[in-house]
């Protein structure tokens, strides 16, 4: 009862944050919400799973899998920040803050993947997976990790539209997540 009770609560406030995305069905913003959900509902089912057996090597592959999001989560934004050169006149009204950008970005981890918001999110969904491998876990982390893929393609149309035939350029060079493989 807790775990749903945490969950429509998260969901509101996610709900409530990113609101001008959820009212726009199609946008990036909106499925990025849908794959929120499901990581959301992931971590509820895997909680009680979080510390067990905590030196095992499926538990050290999550946390490897937890830290290496943060670095590049951490990567990614900075580099949006501070390369991307974010300006509120960006008119997309579902675009948080840092996403506003004005440049592309091609350094750092941008150089290989056009993702590496995405990327860090699914490595999240995957160390999360590990916590408790079975098949509610592992239809979450699949329903999640299609839903960032649909988001990110949904994103690069997005982009497209914003810088024109240099993202698509850009587009021919990179991966989407995986230096050199997807």
């Amino acid at each position: 009862m807790l775990g749903w009770l945490v969950f429509a609560v998260a969901s509101l406030v996610l709900a409530w944050l990113t609101r001008a995305s959820v009212l726009r069905p199609g946008s990036h913003g909106f499925f990025r919400f849908l794959a929120w959900e499901a990581m959301i509902a992931l971590f509820l089912v895997v909680a009680d799973r979080w510390f067990a057996d905590p030196m095992s090597v499926r538990q050290i592959v999550s946390w490897l899998l937890f830290v290496a999001s943060a670095v590049l989560a951490l990567h990614g934004v900075t580099l949006l920040s501070s390369r991307g050169r974010p300006d509120e006149r960006r008119t997309n009204e579902g675009l948080i803050a840092f996403e506003r950008t004005t440049a592309l970005v091609e350094v750092g981890a941008y150089r290989f993947i056009r993702h590496p918001m995405y990327a860090s999110l699914l490595l999240l969904v995957w160390g999360a997976f590990l916590k408790e491998v079975s098949w509610p876990s592992a239809g979450l982390a699949l329903a999640a990790s299609v839903l960032l893929v649909i988001t990110a393609r949904v994103e690069e149309r997005e982009n497209v539209r914003a810088f024109g035939p240099i993202y698509e350029e850009y587009m021919g060079r990179t991966k989407m997540f995986l230096p050199f493989v997807f």
